[in-house]
């Protein structure tokens, strides 16, 4: 009888245990659901961002500043002088791309901001229609180059810049590139050259007058090569075909 009784009391010990623990996790549940609804009908605010200050990219017109700078050709803009006169940099026309090359076209041009001038504004120009860098060697001026030879078979050419001279109209950019023959001279005489090798050429002064100390050197130790080396340097110097060391041309 003992152990049929004891257990029915641990079934009954069980069975309170079961109950006591399904009753606390329905009221846990309970007061999460309850917690929760309580959120939702009070919702909290949300919490501003500390540091952040809210800017605006809109500027009024009234407070825009208005540019007060000089523009550049201005100042290469002559004062109180005819419109129809001014140089390219200081007026703005309409290119007529459609102009037959090499036949006058009339331009209608006006004076740019800024540039003071008497007369209209507005103002017609006749110029010839072509492009700037067809424009005969008169008419623009280049860069020289001291680092190429003048005397030289075949002749030597240079990347020069050419820029346009200021009362000469024409089509597209003023500043171009160009490819020149060296043309540059060094202050050497021609005239000087042949005095030296006709009368003291047997000695290499010529040569030295001419920067080429390595041959009057040789003329001035061999006297000239015996008459024989002075006599060719005299021809040489008389065509043209001696010149100075640099590369540059006679004065």
């Amino acid at each position: 009888m003992a152990a049929p009784e004891a257990a029915g009391l641990v079934r009954g010990l069980c069975r309170a245990l079961l109950f006591l623990s399904q009753l606390y996790v329905l009221s846990g549940r309970a007061s999460l659901s309850s917690h929760s609804q309580a959120q939702l009908s009070h919702p909290q605010a949300p919490r501003p961002e500390v540091g952040v200050v809210p800017r605006s990219t809109h500027v009024p017109a009234s407070k825009v500043p208005e540019p007060t700078g000089t523009p550049p050709y201005v100042n290469l803009c002559p004062s109180n002088g005819p419109c129809g006169r001014l140089p390219p940099d200081c007026v703005s026309c309409k290119a007529n791309n459609s102009c037959v090359y090499g036949k006058p076209v009339l331009l209608e041009c006006q004076a740019k901001p800024r540039v003071h001038c008497i007369g209209p504004e507005s103002f017609a120009i006749n110029m010839t229609c072509q492009f700037c860098w067809q424009l005969p060697p008169s008419d623009y001026t280049c860069s020289n180059a001291t680092n190429c030879k003048t005397v030289s078979c075949p002749r030597e050419r240079y990347r020069a810049n050419c820029t346009v001279k200021d009362h000469v109209h024409c089509l597209g950019n003023r500043t171009f590139p160009k490819m020149l023959y060296c043309n540059w001279t060094g202050g050497y005489k021609w005239s000087t050259a042949l005095a030296l090798s006709i009368t003291l050429g047997g000695f290499g002064a010529d040569r030295f007058y001419l920067g080429q100390w390595r041959e009057g050197l040789g003329k001035l130790f061999s006297f000239g090569g015996l008459g024989i080396w002075t006599l060719i340097d005299v021809l040489l110097i008389g065509v043209g075909y001696v010149g100075p060391a640099d590369g540059s041309l006679y004065i």
